[in-house]
C-alpha cells in the first residue's frame, strides 16, 4: 500500500513540476510596445519556443534569474574560412559574432554592415537543445540498462533486484507480447532493436516531460530517422515470398495482380511514414495542449481562469506519462509487425500461381 502511495506522490510531483516548468517559459514571449507600460502576450510564440529546437537550453525563467545553458555553435562555410566552433552565448542580445549572425534559430552570414550576407552558404551542424538531449537520454540508457547487466550476473540464479526487478518485467513482456506474437521464431535477431527503441522512446516522452525538457520525441527528424531505420531493418531481413507478395501478389488473377503490385509498393513506403507522423504528431499535440491551458493565463490575465487552466493542464500532463508509453508500445509493436511480414514464410507458396 505504502508503495503504491509513493508512486502516485511521485506521478503528481512531476506533473507539478512539469506544469510549473511549462508556466515559466512564458517569460520569453513577453513583448514591451515601446512608450507603453502593457505588455502584450503571444501564445503561439510561447508554445512555439516550448517544442521547437534552439541553439541554447532554457532551463527556467524568472522576472530575476534566467537560466539557460549555452551549447556548442559548430558552422561551417568556404566563404568565411571554414569550420568554426564557438558558444551560443556569443549571440545573447542579438549580437553578431565572427561574421554570424542568428535569427529564429537560423544561422546566417552577415557582411560589413552587420546586414545578411545571402550570397554565403553556411551549414549549420551545431549542438542544439535536441541533440543535447539525445545525447542525454543515450547516457542514462547506457547507464540504467549496465546496472541492469550487472543485475543479470550478480543475481544468476537468484530472484532480480534493484533496477533490475523493475526493468525485467517490461523486458519480458516486449520479448513475450511483441516480439514473439509478431515475429515468430526468428524475433531474437530483433530483439535488440525492439528493446532499444521502445526504452529510447519511453524515455525521451518522459524527459520531455520535465521542466526545462527537449522535444526529442516530438521533432519529425527524430521520427523520421526511426522509421527509416525501421523500414530498412524491414527491406534487409525480407525473403523471397515478402517480396513475392509485394511484386506479383499470389493467389489473384494476373489483370489483379498488375493493379495490386504498385499499391502494395505505394504501401510498404507508407507504413514507416505513419510511424513517423504518429509518433511526432501525438507527442506534439500533447505538449501543445498542455501549454495552450497555461497559456489562457497569461492570456486572459485573471487568477480566476488560473485554476482552470491549471486543473486541465495537471490533467493532460497525468495523461502525457501514459501517453509515453504507449507511444512507445504502439512504434515497437507495429515496428515487430513490419519484420514479422518480412521474415514470415508460407510452405505451400508453390501453389499461389494466377487462375
Amino acid at each position: 500500500m505504502a508503495t503504491k502511495i509513493n508512486k502516485l506522490l511521485l506521478i503528481l510531483l512531476m506533473s507539478v513540476a512539469s506544469i510549473a516548468g511549462f508556466a515559466s517559459d512564458h517569460d520569453q514571449i513577453v513583448e514591451e510596445e515601446t512608450g507603453e507600460e502593457e505588455t502584450v502576450f503571444n501564445p503561439g510564440e510561447m508554445i512555439m519556443h516550448h517544442i521547437a529546437d534552439s541553439h541554447e537550453w532554457h532551463l527556467f525563467n524568472t522576472e530575476t534569474f534566467h537560466a539557460t545553458v549555452p551549447l556548442p555553435i559548430i558552422v561551417y562555410s568556404a566563404q568565411k574560412g571554414g569550420l568554426s566552433i564557438f558558444s551560443s552565448s556569443r549571440f545573447a542580445h542579438n549580437a553578431h559574432y565572427n561574421g554570424y549572425g542568428i535569427h529564429h534559430e537560423h544561422i546566417y552570414a552577415v557582411d560589413a554592415a552587420g546586414n545578411e550576407d545571402k550570397s554565403v552558404a553556411v551549414y549549420d551542424f551545431s549542438i542544439t537543445k535536441n541533440v543535447a538531449s539525445l545525447i542525454l537520454s543515450a547516457l542514462i540508457l547506457i547507464t540504467v540498462f549496465s546496472l541492469v547487466a550487472k543485475g543479470y550476473v550478480k543475481n544468476k540464479g537468484k530472484a532480480p533486484s534493484g533496477v533490475q526487478s523493475f526493468f525485467e518485467p517490461i523486458v519480458t513482456y516486449v520479448r513475450d507480447e511483441i516480439a514473439v506474437k509478431m515475429i515468430g521464431p526468428k524475433y531474437e535477431r530483433f530483439m535488440p532493436f525492439l528493446l532499444t527503441v521502445f526504452f529510447f522512446i519511453w524515455f525521451n516522452n518522459l524527459l520531455g516531460l520535465l521542466p526545462g525538457g527537449a522535444n526529442l520525441t516530438g521533432n519529425i527528424a527524430v521520427t523520421l530517422m526511426l522509421a527509416i531505420i525501421v523500414f530498412v531493418i524491414t527491406l534487409i531481413n525480407s525473403n523471397g515470398y515478402y517480396w513475392k507478395h509485394i511484386l506479383w501478389t499470389p493467389g489473384v488473377p494476373l489483370p489483379l495482380r498488375v493493379i495490386i503490385m504498385p499499391i502494395e509498393i505505394i504501401g510498404m513506403i507508407t507504413k514507416p511514414f505513419s510511424l513517423m507522423i504518429r509518433l511526432f504528431a501525438n507527442i506534439t499535440a500533447g505538449h501543445i495542449i498542455i501549454l495552450s491551458f497555461i497559456g489562457l493565463i497569461f492570456l486572459f490575465k485573471n487568477i480566476y481562469i488560473a485554476p482552470l487552466s491549471v486543473g486541465f493542464g495537471l490533467f493532460m500532463t497525468f495523461l502525457e506519462l501514459f501517453v509515453a508509453l504507449i507511444q512507445a508500445f504502439v512504434f515497437t509493436l507495429l515496428a515487430a509487425m513490419y519484420f514479422g511480414s518480412a521474415v514470415e514464410e508460407h510452405a505451400h507458396d508453390e501453389h499461389d500461381h494466377g487462375h
